[in-house]
């Protein structure tokens, strides 16, 4: 007897035993993005963020999602690779260009008026780290950056991370201007028009991306990291002009330029997310929308490279959070943070569960289904399940800057636990002894109270979790000025 099979049946017998295809992923990361810059929390009435709004809208939002570092570079060694970026030496962000340096190290003279030496950043992110790149393309991965690198150039560029495209291939900022022409040769490169936006022009480039390889059998990851909305300040005149009429100067959030750059971003947003959509795909795409640190509140204030009227206004307010980028205070560290991905992570949900940089690559890795090495020892939680409103395991986190710089008064390390958090800040006092800062992020977001002396005991316990972090990092740490002129100074100079 012969056995006559139905062509639909083979169809859906087919289908059945096919393996589902893995989900694209696009991240998309700002550079200097403030906590309050955008409409997510409720937090400005001066800037506009639709298509952010809109793609979140879709998600999860968390509201304290933190960076491991208040600047860029390390923040983007600890998305890379699931580590604390102390590890790796790297405190600051030098990793655009010049000397090529390895390990962090402290200074070896500084000025007599500060009592700790600061630390020599490394200048590059290693190769021989196995990235979340890497990981992701060694799964069936096409891999793709695009804009922002800072973490070296060859050999240290995306190329040797595991990236299969990188445009523009740029391996710090891009020179001296977010409008066409531009000075940065890499940038010349691609189609572009005198008066162009850099957003416009790199978010087209991942639009065809996206067109290009939406119906590949492999799936994709796509790095948006942006250039906005780091300084120099320079947006399209159309937008500083539409943001200069709305400016109320009571307003701590005032700059019109700086509001233009937000726009042009959020634009870059929606050209990302309506090619997903025009191609279909959309709803198979894990889409990470965050930013590598907290708003510059502090410089440049008088930046010359935008619109006259501008010039003297301060860039953004991080209210309700304290300080901005180059800060361990909340609104250097704490930055905008959601997860969307359709049909897989709830719409209109929001957690206030702590998330760390460092958890991006064993949380990507759980919610596409793939098990990370065994032999791979990283710092970073797999946090998927907060992502559909269950409980973190996530209640301490490490951060670290050993700079003097912009709003830092000193190098400093902290932690927090639970909802509380120290920061020590090395050296400091007149006796060079450390001075200690305690807050309660539950009473007092704002960090308006500094209530070390009252709690001393809370204080002894953060310090002790406090020095494992920095044992198991194996961090590099700031050593005493020995030229500081203990005997002669009264005060701090610093404060």
């Amino acid at each position: 007897m012969k056995f006559i099979i139905h062509p639909l049946l083979f169809v859906l017998s087919f289908a059945m035993a096919a393996p589902a295809r893995q989900p694209n992923i696009v991240f998309i990361l700002a550079d200097d993005l403030g906590w309050s810059d955008t409409t997510l929390y409720g937090t400005t009435t001066y800037y506009e963020t639709p298509h952010i709004q809109a793609l979140v809208d879709q998600g999860m939002l968390l509201r304290q999602a933190y960076t491991a570092s208040p600047v860029c570079s390390p923040t983007r060694a600890s998305i890379m690779s699931g580590n604390y970026p102390s590890r790796y030496g790297i405190t600051q962000a030098r990793c655009g260009g010049g000397e090529v340096r390895l390990e962090a190290n402290p200074v070896e003279k500084d000025s007599p008026n500060r009592t700790t030496l600061e630390l020599l950043t490394a200048t590059r992110f290693p190769t021989d780290v196995y990235t979340l790149t890497e990981f992701l393309k060694d799964n069936g991965y096409l891999t793709a950056h695009f804009g922002k690198w800072h973490l070296g150039a060859e050999p240290y560029s995306p190329y040797e991370q595991g990236f299969d495209v990188d445009i523009p291939h740029t391996y710090g900022g891009f020179g001296d201007n977010f409008i066409a022409p531009w000075s940065n040769k890499d940038l010349q490169k691609l189609p572009h028009k005198d008066g162009d936006h850099i957003e416009d022009i790199m978010a087209e480039q991942a639009a065809d991306f996206i067109k290009a390889h939406a119906k590949n059998d492999k799936p994709f990851f796509l790095n948006y990291w942006a250039f906005s909305v780091h300084s120099p300040w320079y947006a399209k005149e159309s937008y500083a002009k539409e943001f200069l009429a709305k400016r109320d100067p009571l307003n701590p959030q005032s700059n019109p330029v700086y509001a233009g750059m937000v726009k042009s971003f959020d634009d870059a947003v929606g050209t990302i997310v309506a090619a997903l959509k025009d191609e279909g795909i959309f709803d198979n795409t894990l889409i990470i929308f965050t930013s590598d640190n907290g708003g510059n509140t502090w410089g440049p204030p008088a930046n010359k490279t935008g619109p006259s009227f501008a010039a003297d206004i301060p860039g953004t307010c991080n209210f309700p959070l304290r300080d901005g980028k180059g800060s361990l205070y909340e609104g250097g560290i704490r930055v905008p943070t959601a997860f969307v991905w359709p049909k897989k992570i709830p719409a209109s949900e929001v957690t206030d569960e702590m998330f760390n940089s460092v958890d991006y690559f064993p949380t990507i890795a759980s919610l596409i289904g793939l098990e990370m090495p065994s032999d791979l020892k990283i710092d970073g939680m797999d946090l998927s399940k907060i992502l559909s409103g269950k409980k973190g395991d996530r209640n301490e986190q490490f951060y670290y800057y050993p700079h003097y710089s912009g709003m830092n008064p000193g190098p400093v390390a902290g932690v927090r636990v639970n909802d509380w958090k120290l920061l020590r800040y090395f050296h400091a006092n007149i006796d060079q002894t450390h001075l200690i800062e305690l807050y309660n992020l539950d009473k007092d977001i704002i960090e308006r109270q500094n209530v070390a002396s009252r709690y001393p005991e809370i204080v002894k316990q953060l310090s002790a979790r406090l020095d494992y972090y920095i044992e198991k990092t194996q961090t590099t740490v700031p050593i005493p000025n020995p030229v500081y002129p203990k005997q002669k100074v009264t005060k701090q100079t610093w404060r």
